[in-house]
């Protein structure tokens, strides 16, 4: 897959219109809501494409949505990013994960259980086969517990997944590491 590919919206300059709701920001428009959808973003509900607070947040960056609130006011980044925030402790960092692995190129969907942040797929992968890696993002400086880690780690394996721990240090950026298992022998 072509990075530059997610960069493009559906025709030449428009944006997509979403509304945002409780969990996220809904698309009705449903040429835009078919085109992220194929590009791995939302999830359809009732032909209308709900975006988690980070995609949107990440499409809104990229100039491809312009959101707004049920009075028809516009939702600028910052607005969304507090709302969102609202919502999970760790918004920005998940946020920026997303968005670096976004801009590799990776399509990035939800994670699901024991903490797992997203799904990766390989790139070209996505919608041919199943996800390869599992991210688990934390901050560099607030501690995860190590039953945490190894919850993740008993998912990923019986999933046959890669776990990926994603680290956000201070300064913004994300580092990546492989979690593997490790077994020990007494001797």
């Amino acid at each position: 897959m072509d990075a530059r590919e997610d960069e493009r919206s559906p025709d030449s300059g428009d944006k997509a219109k979403g509304l945002l709701v409780e969990n996220g920001v809904k698309i009705s428009l449903q040429q835009f809501a078919d085109a992220l959808s194929d590009k791995g973003y939302g999830a359809m509900e009732k032909k209308e494409l709900l975006l988690t607070f980070y995609e949107a947040l990440y499409l809104l960056d990229k100039d491809m949505l312009e959101v707004e609130d049920r009075k028809g006011r516009e939702i600028d980044f910052q607005s969304l990013l507090k709302s969102y925030e609202g919502l999970d402790e760790n918004a920005w960092a998940s946020y920026l994960a997303y968005r670096d692995l976004r801009s590799r190129g990776y399509v990035v969907r939800e994670g699901f259980g024991s903490g797992v942040s997203f799904r990766v797929y390989e790139r070209g992968d996505y919608a041919k086969n199943t996800a390869k890696y599992l991210i688990l993002s934390v901050q560099e400086g607030k501690p995860i517990s190590v039953q945490d880690l190894t919850n993740a780690l008993t998912q990923s394996l019986s999933l046959k997944k890669e776990l990926v721990l994603a680290v956000m240090n201070r300064r913004g950026e994300t580092v990546y590491y492989s979690v593997s298992e490790l077994n020990l022998q007494q001797r």
